[in-house]
């Protein structure tokens, strides 16, 4: 500002002409949109999800358009599920984000975390251009939520117990399941259930309250659930679990932004999402190293066993999900129609 006043006696302007342009260059110094960014796992420790945000976070400011994006990751702006209703209010810009957490909300969500729905990473791929997503980001459009990059995770089951393979061994284990679908079927093979985000598992082992969990491949390794494990089933050929885990912005935030800013968001969102598309299938081998270093016993379910498991999936999760959510039979279809 001294140089604003040097300048200004330099050509003669008065102190009362002054101020206006002191007034102006405050106003071009803070021209920058500032975005906050949230999620639920480490930062800087390797989790692919952050990296995803950080990349968007970086590629946004690459593009020169006066924003940029300041991440908080490790549930340093929000819990976990509370990310969902802070968006929809227009209080969190950005989240990585576990869809089926807000199901509650949107029981139609429960559909992107239900057993043996997806089987595969390249079935995941061809899920997101399938009418069954399109259906899905309708609501969450409607919500007042936008998409910027999608997400899927495989992931496992692990015990301090027994080793979960067929639906019998889950039989007296108190387990943490991701979502109503997974807590039906589960229960349905005879498990309890103790609802938690993924960032308790660990506390949740380690005081007894537990003694299984699924989650994602991602979260098994970056809250180092294999100190608190005997037993990894393993994603493999017959992956029962996968969740939809995208880059979500609130609509409030977006429509704030310039045309210029909201296509560099995008541009920015295809990247991350090529750059998760391309590690995906690596967290599932990073998960078998991490656990196996630990001297984690690792399984794998077999084709018997994921088709045991889908039996009683359909008859509890798949039989809730048709009978209580509006266009939950249609969901379902149009997730199996995909080849």
């Amino acid at each position: 500002m001294q140089n604003i006043f040097k300048t200004a006696r330099r050509l003669g302007v008065t102190a009362g002409l002054a101020l206006p342009l002191m007034a102006l260059a405050a106003t071009g110094a803070s021209a920058e949109t500032v975005l906050k960014a949230s999620h639920q796992w480490p930062g800087g420790k390797g989790d692919v999800r952050d990296e995803m945000v950080q990349i968007l976070a970086r590629e946004v400011e690459k593009a020169g358009v006066d924003l940029k994006i300041q991440v908080y990751p490790g549930q340093s702006l929000f819990k976990a599920k509370d990310q969902w209703g802070a968006m929809t209010k227009g209080q969190l810009d950005i989240a990585a984000f576990p869809l089926d957490y807000a199901s509650g909300r949107h029981p139609e969500f429960s559909a992107t975390l239900m057993p043996g729905l997806v089987r595969n990473h390249e079935r995941a791929a061809r899920l997101n251009k399938s009418p069954f997503m399109d259906d899905i980001k309708a609501v969450i459009n409607d919500a007042g939520v936008v998409v910027l990059a999608d997400a899927w995770l495989a992931g496992a089951f692990a015990s301090k117990k027994e080793c979960i393979t067929g639906p019998e061994s889950m039989k007296g284990q108190v387990t943490r399941a991701a979502g109503p679908a997974f807590e039906q079927m589960l229960v349905g093979a005879g498990g309890s259930i103790s609802s938690m985000a993924s960032s308790e598992i660990y506390t949740g082992l380690q005081t007894g309250v537990l003694d299984a969990a699924n989650t994602s491949s991602g979260s098994f390794v970056s809250y180092r659930l294999f100190e608190q494990t005997t037993c990894l089933t393993k994603p493999g050929e017959n992956a029962l679990w996968f969740m939809y885990e995208p880059i979500l912005m609130s609509k409030r935030s977006w429509d704030k932004l310039s045309k210029e800013q909201q296509d560099a968001l995008m541009a920015a969102g295809k990247v991350a999402e090529d750059y998760f598309a391309g590690e995906a299938k690596g967290m599932d081998d990073q998960l078998v190293e991490a656990f196996s270093n630990a001297g984690v016993k690792v399984v794998e379910m077999s084709a018997d066993d994921y088709n045991a498991w889908l039996e009683i999936a359909k008859a509890t999760s798949y039989k809730s999900f048709a009978e209580t959510v509006p266009n939950g039979q249609a969901l379902i279809d149009k997730a199996l129609a995909v080849e």
